[in-house]
């Protein structure tokens, strides 16, 4: 299948396609972190990453439709560090049949190839510690844990 995937940069046609993989982000998130709002919520302003010069937002076809999706956008660095901007990469997501197949990994390896033109040799995500298959998606094409962000609950 990998064969017949098209990467691409997305483009405002895409917009509709998009907000609805936005959507299956959110429910996907939803069993891993309570304090996600109730609906309507949004996580990313496609438009302004389509726009963002610091930004790229990918998307894998396959046979002209869209099946997956991920962003990578330049931040600045926190002043302690050895480096003073990277790329984080998120808005990674497969449409449900065609997980397993190694898209995620061509999204990732276009994101990584913008980032290294662009001299950023530092790329970061985040993901919930349970979100076990996200897990092993990434640290499959090389990304290690790293931090552990912390929470304590609200009282119930």
């Amino acid at each position: 299948m990998t064969e017949e995937i098209v990467i691409r940069k997305a483009v405002d046609a895409d917009l509709e396609v998009l907000l609805a993989m936005e959507q299956g982000v959110i429910t996907a998130e939803r069993p891993y972190d309570p304090t996600i709002k109730e609906n309507p919520v949004h996580y990313y302003d496609l438009k302004d990453l389509m726009a963002n010069p610091k930004a790229l937002l990918l998307v894998a076809l396959y046979k002209e439709k869209i099946v997956s999706c991920g962003y990578a956008l330049e931040k600045a660095a926190r002043s302690y560090l050895d480096h003073d901007t990277y790329a984080y990469l998120g808005f990674m997501f497969t449409v449900a049949d065609y997980r397993g197949h190694g898209i995620n990994k061509l999204i990732i390896e276009g994101l990584k190839e913008w980032a290294y033109s662009r001299g950023l040799s530092e790329i970061r995500l985040t993901v919930y510690s349970d979100n076990d298959p996200a897990l092993r998606a990434y640290k499959k094409v090389g990304f290690k844990s790293h931090m552990i962000e912390m929470r304590i609950p609200n009282k119930q």
